[in-house]
Formats: C-alpha cells, structure tokens, sequence
C-alpha cells in the first residue's frame, strides 16, 4: 500500500498489533509498524505519540460512546442502570471486533507498562462518565463511586470472556457481572459466633 492510501492510522494500528503479538511490544520498532502498512516512519509519529499509544487508538471514541449512553438513558434511570447500559453499547462494539479485543488485551497483559497505561486510560474513562452522572444531577462523590465500580465490572467481565472461561457474547457477560455484583451488595455478610 502506498502512503497516500486513506485510513494510515487504522492501518498503523493493525500493523503494530500484528507486529507486538509475533514479536512482542519490547522487541518491535516504530519502522517496522510503518513499513508493515505500507508507510514511512515519520508518518506513525504524525499518528501516534509512540509505540504505546497505538495500543489505545479508539480509546477517545469510546470514552465518547460510554459518556453519551450515560447522558442518554432514560430519565428515570438509577446512575447505576445508566453505567450498565453504557457497557452494554461499549460490549456490542468490542464484541464485533472480538479478535482485536483479544489481541490487544493479550499484548497490554503481557507488558507491565501496557498494563499501567491501560489502567490510565480506564480512569480516564471513569471520570468522563462521572462527569456524565454530575450532569444527570448525582452527587459528585456517588457519581465517582458509579462510575468507578461501572469500570471494575467491565475489567472482570471482559477478562472473563477473554479467557473462555465465560460466555461467548460479551454483552452477556456484562449483563451478568452486574447482575452478580447487585446480588452480592444485597447479601448481608455473615458475622461468626463470638466466642463465649
């Protein structure tokens, strides 16, 4: 492909994906993420700030994504209700590109410096939906605790999946982490027998 074909950055980011997944993040280069796409190196730093941020290309449109779902549920709808719509849109979406999703989680699992940008991001989306919970009129600090306890449900259903160990739609997966995090927040703890 020629440098002047469109859509460089969707193929940047394949390309480095492919690359990180056969030889590893540590081991590939920006050149050879450019010349895999059919580009020059100077264009994967036009695209990407470097090898790690390609990693996270669509990060900003999915935040976006989540941010409007939580904005757009019903009225009606408890902050919690509108956090777990949002991941069932951020779920369609990942699990149409579910070979990708794989990959890529395989890629940041395997590199503890991937894992810390992850986490990163992930805040970064925690606190743009809290945003979105504040507008909705929740308090600043319920909104935090939402938002945040919206993320780690995703982190454990979407790991779940990923492993297999799960079901094969994400979506439902989701459905039933949430599920399974209310059934356990309404289970009042046993207290042992205090000793006589």
């Amino acid at each position: 492909m020629g440098r002047w074909e469109p859509n460089a950055r969707g193929r940047l980011a394949q390309a480095a994906l492919t690359l990180y997944s056969e030889q590893g993040f540590d081991q590939t280069t920006a050149a050879e993420i450019a010349n895999l796409a059919g580009l020059k190196e100077r264009s994967f730093f036009r695209h990407f700030a470097d090898k790690r941020e390609v990693l996270f290309y669509g990060t900003d449109s999915l935040q976006d994504l989540l941010v409007r779902s939580v904005a757009d549920a019903p009225p009606s709808a408890t902050a919690m209700d509108a956090v777990s719509a949002a991941l069932q849109v951020a779920g369609a979406i990942v699990q149409e590109n579910s070979e990708t999703a794989r990959l890529r989680y395989a890629v940041v699992s395997a590199n503890a410096e991937l894992r810390e940008r992850e986490l990163i991001k992930l805040a970064e989306i925690a606190d743009a939906m809290a945003g979105a919970l504040r507008d909705r009129g929740v308090q600043d600090s319920a909104a935090r605790l939402v938002a945040e306890t919206g993320v780690a449900v995703y982190r454990v259903a979407f790991a779940r999946w990923n492993s297999g160990q799960g079901r094969p739609d994400l979506q439902q997966e989701l459905r039933e982490s949430m599920d399974e995090l209310r059934e356990v927040l309404a289970v009042p703890l046993v207290s042992s027998p205090s000793p006589s």
